[in-house]
């Protein structure tokens, strides 16, 4: 689906019509894969438009560019303010929202250090990452065979655009064969994340994801789930998670700012629990979304209203 073009893109600091930004061919991101970048929404709640955890996404943003040398020419705040400034010119009251820095147009050679850091945010209208009714019915994954990268191959706590050609082969997999996603183990065989998501078990009440050591991203929705969930009085474990442990689950569900806690039915064609969206999950599920529509007191300080 076609992206849904807003007016303004936010480009090295300067608001620019969307079919003005643009890059050379020959930039140093194109032909080796150097840009960090976020993915996060911004809600049209009760109060008005909200964007959800916008300094924590802005901090991991930096956080990401620092693990590959990368000097951002603006401050977290800057980049908050550029993202409310981008949303309201835009006119747009709910929205996905994509910051990126990359490497831009100099010299073409492997090593990066005499390239520009280009930085620009994004917004348009996006709905439900992985399908209208996969909050409430839940979708089919399977396992990929492709894995995660070992920690000591790239860095997979940084969101760089060159760990998502990981996700793509996996993403296209699953999706060749059928699948609505695919879920990924890591370099010793154990559960990592989906293409694009992390990923929890519910067992015995208690609730599971894998740790960070695991070849997965520090998820900020995950954060945010595993902060509701002892909020409302659930345990929470971060620890290695084998294959079959998924299988013999309660309830699984992935977490994501696209994919926001959306259920899973099936994976590799064995069923889950009772084959759709387990009440703890649907508790969770609740919880999350009174919080990003501020149907509820905002206790964590979480809504950024523009």
């Amino acid at each position: 689906m076609a992206l849904d073009e807003t007016e303004k893109i936010w480009f090295n600091g300067e608001l620019i019509d969307w079919k003005d930004a643009q890059i050379h061919v020959l930039s140093h991101v194109v032909h080796y894969g150097s840009s960090v970048f976020e993915g996060l929404r911004c809600y049209d709640t009760e109060s008005g438009p909200a964007v959800f955890r916008l300094k924590d996404h802005m901090k991991r943003l930096k956080d990401s560019a620092k693990v590959y040398r990368m000097d951002i020419p603006y401050t977290i705040e800057q980049l908050c303010e550029g993202v409310k400034d981008t949303i309201n010119i835009n006119k747009i009251k709910s929205c996905y929202v994509r910051p990126i820095a990359f490497r831009g147009y100099n010299e073409l050679g492997v090593y990066p250090l005499n390239c520009p850091i280009e930085t620009v945010i994004a917004v348009w209208a996006w709905g439900q990452y992985l399908g209208e009714d996969a909050l409430e019915q839940g979708i089919d994954i399977c396992t990929s065979t492709w894995r995660k990268m070992a920690p000591d191959t790239m860095p997979n706590m940084a969101k760089a655009g060159s760990n998502y050609m990981n996700s793509q082969l996996s993403k296209m997999e699953a999706t060749m064969n059928g699948y609505k996603e695919s879920v990924l183990l890591n370099y010793a065989g154990n559960v990592a994340e989906g293409s694009g998501e992390n990923i929890f078990l519910i067992e015995d009440g208690k609730i599971y994801t894998p740790d960070l050591g695991s070849s997965v991203l520090r998820g900020i929705t995950r954060d945010t789930v595993m902060t509701i969930a002892e909020d409302l009085g659930y345990e929470v474990s971060q620890e290695i998670i084998s294959r079959e442990r998924m299988y013999l689950a309660d309830e699984v569900f992935f977490t994501g700012s696209a994919a926001e806690l959306s259920p899973i039915r099936s994976i590799d064609q064995i069923q889950i629990g009772k084959g759709k969206r387990g009440p703890i999950t649907k508790k969770l599920q609740d919880a999350l979304f009174d919080i990003i529509n501020n149907r509820v007191e905002d206790e964590h300080g979480w809504l950024d209203f523009i």
